[in-house]
């Protein structure tokens, strides 16, 4: 199986911003040192809930300063980009990278992102199907074209696309109507970090896992769409917090998980009259907190944590990959403003006591392996 770590570049605890970016920089090339297969790298704007504007540009030095590990992206925001320009980006990341990028999609969620980049969020789904349909398509032929909202000319991309995007694209969707165009435009699921607990009952940020076929949007749309080729099995990441001292780690997942969730209340509105308002986005009203919920939804989270001893935490992974089934994990070691110094021993310790197993693990992988460097 293939695991990777995931960083969301949260500087939840103030840091520089100068020391921030490189020590998390540094952080992603050791994963490669101790062995991880790849780094993942979301896209957020405006606050340190997440000071990682550009993943692609962190990618891409990351892909000067590793070998072998592969990048990925969880997520890019489609509705916030131009096709052409992220299609290009992509193209240029395979070229520095020798084809290593594995390409996870969103719609985003905040509020303030969005207006802030000047984007109308009620045509979030529009843009959404549309960009990333043209940049599939402009993956396979080397012209990008077409839209009804972009209507971009015929151009040719330079440099060529080196490999397609089929079986390494995937998308971050929450809601049905999400999963179903995921999979019409042929996008595989991400899991990302771990379910929400909302008013004591779990709902995953991302898919949830189905209890049989015939209820998963995503699956019977993917057979209905493209009956001739497999669906692949989701990525997945959860927050891990190891230690000797299973006390230890679930009270350490106490503190960072309850920041990292708190933050993303004040990021996401949760507990604004407006969440689920927007047009496409109604599903989320049903995740709208009161303040009364907070204390109560924070202990959830908490709970829901990958925490324990190495074998404890390799227990509940090996229980998470039974219920997902997934092709790969990106565990999430540093959240909610743990210190670098303690987010690297968390990481540590998982490779020295955990990712031998979890790599032994077996799993149908879709992402191909790395294009050979010219010589």
């Amino acid at each position: 199986m293939h695991c990777g770590i995931a960083t969301g570049f949260a500087n939840h605890a103030k840091v520089d911003d100068t020391r921030f970016v490189r020590e998390e920089l540094e952080y992603c090339v050791l994963a490669e040192e101790l062995g991880f297969d790849s780094a993942w790298i979301t896209e957020h704007h405006f606050t340190d809930y997440s000071i990682s504007p550009n993943p692609l540009m962190y990618l891409a030095y990351l892909a000067g300063r590793t070998k072998r590990m592969r990048l990925g992206t969880q997520v890019i925001v489609v509705p916030w980009h131009d096709p052409v320009r992220l299609a290009e980006h992509i193209v240029l990341l395979d070229h520095v990278s020798n084809g290593r990028g594995i390409f996870g999609f969103g719609r985003g969620l905040a509020r303030l992102e969005y207006e802030g980049l000047r984007i109308d969020q009620s045509q979030a789904r529009e843009r959404f199907d549309e960009i990333v349909g043209i940049v599939m398509r402009a993956m396979e032929t080397g012209f990008i074209e077409g839209g009804d909202i972009f209507k971009q000319p015929r151009r040719e991309l330079r440099p060529r696309p080196l490999r397609s995007l089929k079986g390494r694209a995937f998308c971050a969707a929450g809601s049905p109507g999400s999963m179903v165009a995921a999979a019409k435009l042929g996008l595989g699921r991400l899991y990302l970090n771990q379910p929400m607990v909302f008013d004591n009952r779990p709902k995953l940020a991302g898919p949830p896992a189905p209890a049989a076929p015939a209820k998963d949007p995503w699956l019977e749309t993917w057979r209905a769409s493209h009956p001739d080729v497999a669906p692949p099995k989701p990525f997945m990441s959860n927050l891990v917090f190891i230690d000797d001292s299973p006390e230890r780690a679930h009270e350490t997942a106490r503190k960072y998980v309850g920041t990292t969730f708190r933050m993303a209340i004040a990021h996401y509105e949760l507990t604004s009259e407006h969440h689920g308002s927007i047009k496409g986005y109604e599903a989320y009203a049903q995740l709208r907190l009161t303040k009364d919920d907070i204390d109560k939804a924070v202990e959830g989270n908490v709970a829901l944590a990958i925490t324990g001893t190495p074998q404890q935490v390799l227990d509940k992974l090996a229980r998470k990959k039974k219920e997902i089934d997934p092709q790969g994990l990106f565990p999430h070691f540093h959240t909610g403003g743990m210190p670098h110094e303690e987010a690297v021993r968390n990481m540590r310790r998982f490779a020295k006591d955990c990712l031998r197993e979890v790599k032994s693990w077996p799993a149908d992988s879709t992402i191909g392996e790395p294009l050979q460097a010219a010589a």
